[in-house]
């Protein structure tokens, strides 16, 4: 896992939120996939920090997460 300065990369990449997240914004992540790497940062934050996860990395987070 890395983390990125999302300042100069953020115009290439499409973010994208959960379909849950509500308009009002709030508690949300948002994720941006290119080949070999998922980026994940905060909603809120978009010029911040961001994760940078191998694609097994993310979906290991992803089924740890649903699991409650």
């Amino acid at each position: 896992m890395n983390v990125a300065d999302t300042t100069a990369s953020a115009p290439e990449l499409a973010w994208r939120k959960s379909s849950y997240s509500g308009a009002e914004g709030g508690q949300c992540v948002e994720v941006a996939v290119r080949p070999g790497t998922v980026h994940v940062r905060d909603s809120k934050d978009k010029a911040g920090p961001a994760l940078s996860l191998a694609p097994e990395g993310w979906a290991a987070f992803v089924e740890f997460a649903a699991q409650g």
